[in-house]
């Protein structure tokens, strides 16, 4: 099968031009096609811009055991929706996923039901570094350093030593110190104020953990990423930790902050919680110079009915994949980045970083994992269009210009005019740790 797509301007890490790229069997097969080479099909892609498919590297999709919130085809074909053809999933699943087997059982379920590229995290616990040690077919290990219960918190000194030590995965982790967090839980034991849950997960919190992790990952050597940034103080840390170190941010730690619990209150809580308006600013300002390399999601579905508890009954997290990218796209219609700095924070990043290897990039060669975007369409994020399964957006009401349109995954058109092709199954990811990361 082939696939002419011409007259789109064609986005790479660091620039944009005008091309005809020809995909042949899912592959980009020439990115320089002549404008009347034979094909299968031909799309004009007149006055949109073609970019690679976003590969989100941390969502939680609730399957198996919370399937109520979220499930591996709903949450897929939300990516669909949202440009995003590939997603790196947490292990936070009942059961966790902190065995081989139980990381081989969610690669099988997803290959029935992804309608995009899947893959999947093994979680560390205090106990199971021979597993760690064996999993072969995932981006890397995910560590609860705070902010998670029963097993998959790993707050113990000599166990965190020992998962840096002993294993070669690259590592990721929650950073907030449980003991700061407890403590401040104690002194607001009575509070049913959201805004006292940026008061209980602290700056302190976040700037303890991430100290530890980086401590830990210099001293060993260990490739470490830093999830979901969400404090001025940690980017020092971040910047003076190189080569070992690559960091994120999530969009609601930039674009939502405390002064937003009023107008939204669950809806924007959030673990490591929303933090002052000059936090997001740093967290922006830290994209853009480069201390942080990549920007995820953390989609973490809830019901309304969930959110609408009393706090602190009321769960943390919010859903954000299906709308990530015209966000995004929004904000470089505003003129506060280009869409060269979005493929290269989505999309290229994400791929070095775990080693994932052809995607990330229009590249002969590499995946045709693509997206159409249209710069100049208007439209409102509503609640009533969400394709995730709760059903919501913190960012309902919102006008975006800037909207992906089209997404092929491997070759395969899976979202057009609204509209998800369900019959459509995404691959399992390939990871190439031999490549060396980020940095190398």
């Amino acid at each position: 099968m082939k696939t002419l797509i011409r007259h789109a301007q064609v986005v790479f890490p660091t620039r944009c031009e005008r091309a005809n790229v020809l995909v042949e069997n899912g592959k980009i097969a020439a990115i320089d096609a002549a404008e009347h080479t034979r094909a299968d099909e031909t799309i004009d892609a007149q006055g949109l811009h073609l970019i690679p498919g976003v590969i989100d590297d941390q969502v939680h999709f609730r399957e198996p055991g919370l399937t109520h919130k979220e499930d591996l085809f709903t949450a897929s074909r939300a990516c669909a929706k949202g440009g995003v053809t590939s997603f790196l999933e947490m292990p936070n699943t009942k059961p966790t996923t902190t065995s081989v087997a139980a990381l081989h059982e969610k690669l099988a379920l997803a290959a029935t039901k992804s309608v995009v590229n899947y893959g999947f995290y093994i979680g560390a616990t205090s106990t199971n570094v021979d597993e760690l040690k064996q999993a072969k077919r995932t981006p890397g290990i995910k560590i609860f350093i705070g902010s998670s219960t029963g097993d998959l918190l790993v707050d113990e000194q000599a166990a965190l030593e020992r998962i840096f030590a002993e294993t070669t995965l690259p590592i990721c982790a929650h950073c907030e110190d449980e003991t700061t967090v407890r403590a401040n839980a104690a002194k607001f034991d009575s509070s049913t104020s959201v805004a006292d849950h940026s008061r209980v997960r602290t700056n302190e919190a976040a700037l303890i953990a991430t100290r530890r992790a980086i401590d830990l990952a210099v001293r060993h050597k260990h490739r470490f990423h830093v999830l979901h940034v969400s404090t001025a103080a940690e980017l020092p840390l971040i910047r003076e930790a190189r080569p070992y170190i690559t960091a994120e941010a999530c969009p609601h730690h930039w674009l939502f902050s405390t002064d937003d619990y009023e107008r939204l209150g669950t809806l924007v809580q959030m673990n490591p919680s929303i933090k002052s308006p000059e936090d997001a600013k740093a967290v922006w300002q830290g994209l853009l110079d480069g201390s942080l390399q990549v920007i995820a999601t953390d989609h973490a579905p809830h019901t309304l009915e969930e959110k609408a508890k009393p706090y602190p009954q009321s769960p943390s997290g919010l859903p954000a994949v299906e709308n990530s990218l015209a966000l995004l796209l929004d904000q470089a219609s505003r003129g506060e980045c280009t869409i060269e700095q979005i493929v290269s924070w989505m999309c290229d990043a994400p791929a070095r970083v775990w080693d994932i290897a052809s995607k990330g990039r229009i590249e002969a060669g590499y995946d045709a994992d693509l997206v159409l975007v249209d710069m100049h369409k208007t439209d409102t994020i509503r609640n009533e269009n969400q394709l995730t399964k709760c059903g919501w957006s913190p960012w309902h009401g919102k006008q975006i210009t800037g909207w992906p349109v089209r997404t092929f995954v491997g070759g395969v058109e899976v979202f057009r005019d609204g509209k998800v092709r369900d019959e459509v199954r995404g691959s399992e990811i390939a990871f190439d740790h031999t490549r060396g990361g980020y940095w190398a």
